[in-house]
């Protein structure tokens, strides 16, 4: 299968909706709104313009990954900021074929060019060290949230780039549902 991993286009926002609620709709730690966050987030002043991808095969879209602004805060109240990966996704028929792993390292190279140098996210602990994650802990990084370290990651896309970067990450308001006043 031939890959073109690309910039998400305005005209793509419905199907990588209904892409994002399939490939969360098996997973029975999903709350199954991914695909409102994205909608959310492209919406909010977390989102950067060229950090949401999609992967096209055949003609379809088959996978997506969206990169967005986040803060890590330290108790002086002073903030670094970082990119929160959330989601990645895969239409279920097609995962484990190399598709998320494209997506994410071509959301990494991308992130590195528009001047980011670290990543966060919530994942499995099993899948992600792969790409250069590992506990967020391990950096004085905390999460907002009650989920186990493993899975608690971070990522310096750029080495040194969490250097003396400690606190609690804050989410945009898209994150829990709030979206900006019109």
């Amino acid at each position: 299968m031939e890959l073109t991993i690309r910039e998400e286009r305005p005209d793509d926002c419905r199907t990588v909706g209904e892409l994002v609620e399939a490939a969360f709709r098996p997973l029975a730690f999903s709350d199954h709104t991914e695909h409102l966050l994205v909608a959310r987030l492209r919406r909010s002043e977390a989102f950067v313009p060229g950090l949401s991808l999609v992967a096209e095969a055949e003609g379809r879209l088959v996978g997506h990954v969206l990169l967005t602004r986040l803060e890590v805060v330290a108790e002086d109240r002073s903030a670094a900021t970082v990119l929160g990966v959330a989601p990645l996704s895969v239409l279920p028929g097609l995962q484990n074929r190399g598709i998320g792993s494209a997506l994410l390292r071509e959301a990494h190279r991308r992130a590195v060019r528009a001047g980011f140098g670290a990543t966060l996210l919530v994942g499995h602990a099993d899948y992600y060290p792969r790409f250069g994650y590992v506990p967020a802990s391990r950096f004085g990084i905390r999460f907002p949230f009650d989920a186990p370290d493993a899975c608690c990651l971070a990522a310096e896309l750029v080495p040194g780039s969490l250097g003396g970067v400690h606190g609690t990450v804050r989410y945009p308001a898209a994150f829990f549902g709030e979206t900006p006043e019109a």
